[in-house]
């Protein structure tokens, strides 16, 4: 596999977990079918073009991002949905290099599955905005503003999720209606929540 440019600065530069994306890396490079990218500002690993894995550290973690993870048959169970949000990627995280090395036998078999779940054709079946319940104390304000209305219904569908996921994660009504509120102007400048 050819090393990426931008993916060998990654590597060069990391400070926290450095020995760790260099074993995933060493991992991923096994197979000879995969691609090494630069994407989302990590190095990311490609099948024909497709996104089959990337790798990416946090602070408490570093991780292997499966990017259809959900399709993927877990039978280590070790496969981490990172938030309720994220509907198709599955990570595996490690803590230490040790983890990595007890479980490259596996890593090499989900990478493998990866693979193929690309080479099949097969996707994930994506939420669509309908999915997701408008709470009453956001449907009173779309029906009275039309100005919001029209802001809210012209962000793009993924936006549109991200605030009604948000929204209805509030267990009291009270809550609901200050997490309205303060998006309230976000969504008449058409934005999105994280914008």
């Amino acid at each position: 596999m050819l090393m990426n440019e931008q993916a060998e600065g990654f590597f060069r530069k990391a400070k926290q977990w450095k020995e760790e994306f260099y074993l995933l890396r060493e991992i991923i490079h096994e197979d000879k079918s995969l691609k090494e990218d630069y994407k989302w500002m990590h190095p990311c690993y490609t099948f024909q073009g497709k996104n089959i894995a990337l790798i990416h550290g946090f602070k408490d973690y570093c991780a292997l991002l499966f990017h259809k993870g959900a399709l993927l048959k877990d039978p280590k169970n070790i496969l981490i949905r990172q938030t309720d949000n994220v509907q198709s990627a599955r990570q595996i995280r490690f803590v230490n290099a040790g983890q990595i090395k007890k479980l490259r036998s596996a890593i090499k078999d989900y990478i493998k599955e990866a693979i193929e779940v690309e080479r099949s054709g097969k996707k994930v079946a994506i939420k669509k905005v309908a999915d997701y319940p408008v709470p009453e104390e956001f449907q009173k304000p779309l029906n009275e503003d039309k100005a919001l209305n029209k802001s809210f219904y012209s962000l793009t569908p993924g936006r549109q999720k991200g605030y009604l996921f948000y929204f209805n994660q509030a267990k009291q009504s009270k809550t609901r209606e200050a997490r309205i509120e303060k998006y309230y102007q976000h969504i008449l400048n058409g934005k999105g929540i994280d914008d």
